[in-house]
């Protein structure tokens, strides 16, 4: 089952992610200079695995300029889990972002449903501070956010710790 596409205010189309899809998600990963870059191969596997939770925001041609990837998860089915959101700077600041997050919990919601979204923000990322705090506006949702992984958990020095965002309960249009 597909999801029509939405047309966001930055005149793109968003819809679920294709195999096809992987190196340009990598490539939008890798320029946005705030993600932890996977390989690429992880990308392509995304694409296959998880393309009922990412959603692909693409330009007038088609060519992908924007996506969210997540999952359900596994302990907790009821919780969509984000885990990355990038948009080009070409497309930045037009409301891709938002319009990508809200795309897909519309798809999940229609295929599998859901009451709760989680994702992790560094301290420093106000732009993704933003986009969830707005997210929880728009859905009605309560936000509470704790200290998922401080930084010295991590292999390498210099990684700042993962705020976990948890937004919900969500109302009906995400369950």
């Amino acid at each position: 089952m597909t999801t029509a596409p939405l047309t966001s205010p930055a005149a793109v189309s968003v819809g679920p992610a294709e195999i096809t899809d992987g190196a340009a998600l990598w490539r939008i990963a890798r320029n946005s200079g705030d993600l932890d870059l996977n390989s690429p191969y992880s990308y392509m596997l995304w694409c296959r695995d998880f393309a009922d939770t990412t959603a692909v925001a693409r330009d007038a041609s088609g060519r992908p300029v924007g996506f969210v990837t997540g999952y359900l998860r596994p302990d907790a089915p009821e919780t969509l889990f984000v885990w990355q959101v990038a948009v080009e700077d070409s497309h930045r600041g037009n409301g891709v972002a938002g319009t990508l997050l809200d795309a897909l919990s519309a798809q999940v919601a229609n295929r599998r449903g859901f009451d709760r979204l989680e994702a992790t923000v560094t301290p420093g990322n106000l732009a993704s501070d933003r986009l969830f705090r707005s997210y929880a506006r728009r859905h009605g949702a309560d936000l509470t956010r704790e200290v998922l992984f401080p930084s010295d958990a991590f292999p390498a020095s210099g990684h700042d710790a993962e705020v976990l965002y948890r937004i919900g309960p969500l109302g009906p249009r995400t369950s």
